[in-house]
């Protein structure tokens, strides 16, 4: 892809030449075709294509800072990181208060038994 990158600097170079040394043209002319035709979008598309490889690196770095926190937090207390993943381990079904007033025989808000 960079292949692509050299050969428009390439024309837009050449491009530029032919402006600063044609009758009508000016160096002016040539240096803001230079930077508005070639090293604007030349920025623009490096960083471009460089979005994906830098999405992976932080990807990557925050992998590892996981990692490296999980080992240290292993190493400090294991049995509150091993408490921290085990289930929760009631007899209620998650599903609210409703369920909860049911089986222990209390009343929902607003209504009485």
């Amino acid at each position: 892809m960079y292949l692509v990158v050299i050969a428009w600097m390439y024309v837009v170079l050449m491009m530029s030449a032919a402006e600063a040394a044609s009758s009508n043209g000016t160096v002016l002319g040539a240096l803001v075709t230079l930077l508005l035709y070639g090293v604007g979008p030349v920025i623009l598309v490096i960083y471009l294509m460089g979005a994906p490889a830098r999405n992976k690196a932080i990807k990557k770095r925050e992998a590892e800072a996981r990692a490296n926190f999980l080992a240290s937090a292993s190493q400090e207390a294991p049995s509150a990181t091993a408490s921290a993943v085990e289930p929760d381990a009631g007899g209620h079904s998650p599903g609210g208060g409703k369920a909860i007033a049911q089986d222990a025989g209390i009343a929902p808000v607003g209504k009485e038994s």
